[in-house]
């Protein structure tokens, strides 16, 4: 199907991530502060059995959207596919908003990343104000992206790397140290399991809590379905990564709260205080020191920095795509749609950094009052987008079983459907509805208040968007028998009208 521009979403992106570009981007996306700083909050507020549960049910959603984004983007690989999939099978309102929300939560995750690194710079300079470095950030990320994407998946793929291997030595050490062959200290054994009201602290409300975090680490998984469409091989590139992908993460998060939770007990303050701004008590340092690494605090500095520059390179990436996607379908102003000679959506990208300019917000409101605010209001934007995938594959196999079509043309097919994405589905909603009980259960009202605010406003907007467009527009919803279920056509560049440069 055509936009209202005449072409097609992916007629004009330059195809350049190979294989291997679009499974590291899937696992670097899903590796950054989230494992390495904020993993031991989380056995601080739920224990370790608590922080262990919530990080598998999570992993499980995880799994059912994976595998639902693996069989859509296999066979409708594009670039902007949750507006692109909300609009065919469900509804031209639902994929307005969905499109729009996807952009909102990247672009805010790219201001809370690039703030985030000028936090990380403190613990070398602390005497340069944070947003120089946030700036600095920023115009790196926006020169990176204004390449060809081939050197934006060549950046990512190394950035991924280094992470991973960081994730691996942490796992080996930490193992090392759980036996007894590394550190100065006897195996601790598993008296950190029961040491106060270990393995679960302050249930449910405390595992509650830890779903959003979890859910929040997990997110940038999606962003296969994103670089599908700019893949040079999608129909085997995809598949592959959605098999390969999901399991590395979920052993390297499990793995890494395991070693955590044998080796650090919940009650130890430094794991509640570990946060952007104090690495040297982060717990991947703590560790670290504990198998005699003085300079343990510097070295995971430095990859905190690559994991948040990573971080914020794919957030930059993501919103582009999403707002090019708006434009080219009519959903935003058709300047979005433009593109340069190396396939980059110019403009798209301009208006994203722009809002990564949220990052000045760290001048006024303080440092660590930006970042959490940034964080908060991305963390939510992310289930929607979850929720989204389930529903929208929902309908894609309905439309597929309705309009009689085999099973065996798709290039891969999603497992336990339609368990999964309704599982999936329902998971999302719970955790989303969960949050209302913690924010009303915060010790401070106002904070109360302000938190469920906060919390919620990407639902708000999304609702609102959703809403206000089938107000305007009176679109009804897809019906499956009539679906549009044909493969996005490829075209070459020299015929889009819109490209720049």
């Amino acid at each position: 199907m055509s936009s209202p521009l005449g072409i097609t979403p992916d007629e004009t992106l330059r195809k350049g991530l190979q294989s291997r570009h679009i499974s590291m981007l899937a696992l670097g996306g899903a590796i950054g502060t989230g494992l390495f700083v904020a993993s031991g909050a989380t056995i601080s507020q739920a224990g370790p059995g608590g922080a262990l549960t919530a990080y598998a049910l999570m992993g499980v959603m995880v799994f059912f959207l994976m595998q639902s984004l693996g069989e859509m983007s296999a066979y409708l690989p594009c670039s902007n596919p949750f507006e692109e999939y909300g609009r065919r099978f469900v509804s031209k309102s639902f994929g307005f908003a969905a499109g729009w929300n996807y952009w909102f939560n990247w672009s805010i995750t790219l201001a809370a990343e690039v703030v985030a690194g000028g936090l990380i710079m403190k613990f070398w300079l602390p005497q340069v104000p944070t947003w120089i470095w946030s700036v600095i950030f920023l115009l790196g990320l926006l020169a990176l992206n204004l390449f060809a994407v081939k050197a934006f998946g060549e950046a990512e793929f190394w950035f991924a790397s280094i992470k991973v291997i960081a994730v691996v030595i942490f796992l080996i050490v930490g193992v090392l140290i759980v036996v007894g062959v590394v550190g100065d200290g006897p195996a601790p054994g598993f008296k950190n399991w029961t040491v106060g009201d270990a393995p679960f602290v302050d249930f449910p409300l405390g595992m509650l809590s830890v779903f959003l975090i979890a859910g929040f680490a997990f997110q940038g998984t999606e962003m296969i379905a994103v670089a599908a469409g700019e893949a040079i091989e999608p129909k085997s590139a995809i598949p592959r990564a959605v098999r390969t992908v999901f399991f590395r993460i979920l052993v390297f998060y499990i793995g890494t709260l395991t070693i955590i939770a044998f080796l650090i007990p919940y009650t130890n303050p430094d794991l509640l205080d570990g946060s952007a701004e104090n690495v040297a008590v982060a717990p991947f340092t703590l560790v670290f020191k504990l198998a005699g690494i003085d300079a343990a605090a510097s070295i995971m500095n430095a990859v905190i920095l690559i994991a948040i520059l990573s971080a914020g390179n794919a957030s930059l990436f993501a919103a582009t795509r999403a707002l090019y996607g708006l434009g080219v379908e009519g959903n935003a102003p058709k300047i979005f749609a433009r593109v340069t000679k190396a396939g980059v959506p110019i403009a798209a990208t301009a208006a994203t950094t722009l809002i990564g300019c949220l990052c000045f917000l760290a001048g006024p409101k303080g440092d660590g009052a930006a970042y959490t605010v940034l964080v908060a209001a991305s963390s939510v934007a992310g289930f929607v987008t979850w929720i989204g995938i389930a529903w929208a594959h929902y309908r894609f196999r309905k439309a597929w079983n309705a309009q009689g079509r085999s099973l065996d043309v798709l290039p891969y097919k999603a497992w336990l459907y339609p368990a999964g994405p309704i599982v999936a589905l329902l998971m999302c909603i719970a955790v989303v509805a969960g949050q209302y009980y913690v924010a009303v259960n915060d010790s401070d009202t106002g904070g109360s208040i302000s938190l469920l605010l906060t919390t919620y406003a990407a639902l708000i907007l999304f609702l609102g968007l959703w809403w206000g467009h089938k107000l305007v527009t009176k679109s009804p919803t897809v019906d499956p028998a009539a679906a549009d279920l044909t493969p996005v056509a490829a075209a070459s560049a020299h015929h889009d009208p819109d490209r720049v440069g």
